[in-house]
């Protein structure tokens, strides 16, 4: 094998390793505390896939639930769990705790620049 073609070789391997932490989805954190979540307005960018890890702080299970992003999820108590959401179009996307409807909160996408 010539020189060339093993460098070659070599930076396609590189490439490859490398990509997926490039593209790793942005990582967003949400808190459910006293059954409600905080923030309550969670901005993230248009037409991107993101991460959201929401965390329990109470001594209760809580469901994070949204039928905007077709989402639900139970969150033990004092755990935390990941969910993938997006790419999204620019809006205002609810979302709950199924077990105290009355804590919503938001996910807000703003139009890219």
């Amino acid at each position: 094998m010539n020189s060339r073609f093993a460098s070659l070789l070599l930076l396609g391997a590189l490439g490859m390793v490398l990509a997926p932490a490039e593209a790793a989805a942005p990582v967003y954190m949400l808190t459910i505390k006293a059954q409600g979540f905080q923030p309550q307005e969670l901005s993230i960018p248009a037409d991107t896939q993101v991460q959201l890890i929401i965390s329990n702080q109470d001594d209760l299970p809580a469901e994070f639930e949204s039928d905007d992003l077709s989402r639900e999820i139970v969150v033990p108590a004092h755990g935390q769990v990941k969910v993938y959401i997006g790419p999204l179009d620019p809006g205002r996307y609810r979302f709950f705790n199924d077990f105290h409807p009355s804590s919503e909160g938001w996910v807000v996408v703003a139009a890219g620049k």
